[in-house]
Formats: C-alpha cells, sequence, structure tokens
C-alpha cells in the first residue's frame, strides 16, 4: 500500500511549506489480512516496521531500486467508520507472500492497534499489574507527622 505522509515547516521568509511524501509499505501475515480488510483510501493509520531496500531490473533493462517500508507494527487511527478497531498480534515478516497495493493517508489520533514482531497469531495480553498492599490504618497516629 502507498502511505502518505504530511510535515509541516516554515522557510526563511515565515510561511508555512506543507511537504507530503509517499512512502510504500508492505505488510505480510495476519497483519497483511487485517490491513487489507480494514484500511481504505485516506484511513489514517500509524505503521512502524524495518526499511528494505531492493534492486532489479525493469522492462526496459535499466537497474531500477525501490525502499519499501515492512510492516511490524500497525495502530488503526480514527473512529470506527474511520477505521479505528482493538487489538491483537501479527506475524514476523515473511517475503514469500505478496502485498495488496492500496492508499492510505496518515496522520491524526485515536483508535486501537494491531501489533506484530511476535511469533504467532495470538492476541497480545497485558500482564495483571500487581496489587501494592496498603498498611493498616490502625497503626497510624498523628504524632506520626512530621508538620
Amino acid at each position: 500500500m502507498s502511505l502518505a505522509t504530511t510535515s509541516m515547516r516554515k522557510d526563511r521568509d515565515g510561511n508555512n511549506q506543507e511537504r507530503t511524501e509517499w512512502h510504500r509499505v508492505v505488510f505480510f501475515g495476519k497483519l497483511g489480512e487485517i490491513a487489507g480488510e480494514y484500511l481504505r483510501k485516506g484511513s489514517q493509520v500509524y505503521v512502524e516496521g524495518e526499511l528494505r531496500y531492493d534492486k532489479y531490473t525493469g522492462q526496459d533493462g535499466v537497474e531500477k531500486y525501490s525502499t519499501d517500508i515492512v510492516a511490524n507494527e500497525m495502530l488503526m487511527l480514527g473512529g470506527r467508520g474511520e477505521g479505528g478497531g482493538g487489538g491483537m498480534g501479527g506475524e514476523r515478516p515473511q517475503r514469500s507472500q505478496a502485498p495488496r497495493q492500496q492508499q492510505g493517508g496518515g496522520g491524526g489520533q485515536g483508535g486501537g492497534g494491531y501489533g506484530g514482531g511476535g511469533q504467532d497469531y495470538a492476541p497480545r495480553r497485558q500482564q495483571p499489574a500487581q496489587q501494592q498492599s496498603v498498611p493498616p490504618m490502625d497503626d497510624f497516629a498523628d504524632d506520626d507527622i512530621p508538620f
């Protein structure tokens, strides 16, 4: 899929300059299935991954180069109608699967996440927080307060 990122900068005269760049993002495994099913053109999404540089020969016989982002973490942003959702684990990329080509937008806030980098498809589980014991209040006296 293609993902757009937009950044704002001020030039020497103090005018805001908007710069949009397009990036190719590839999803594999369960993460690819989720991206293919839920992401649409204009969806807001946060993606983390690794850069992959490829060299290939085009149909015209000229060597060409490409830079892809191999996604290992995805967070769908926006409300439910905009593609937000819950979270589940993804699989580390395997090069034998072909990515789907789509377009989407970047940026925004909200939503739920789809994580990658794990070894299986099982949902991520949060570790239960350790409960701290509260000392009994009957051992407390006003004389213990230093002020």
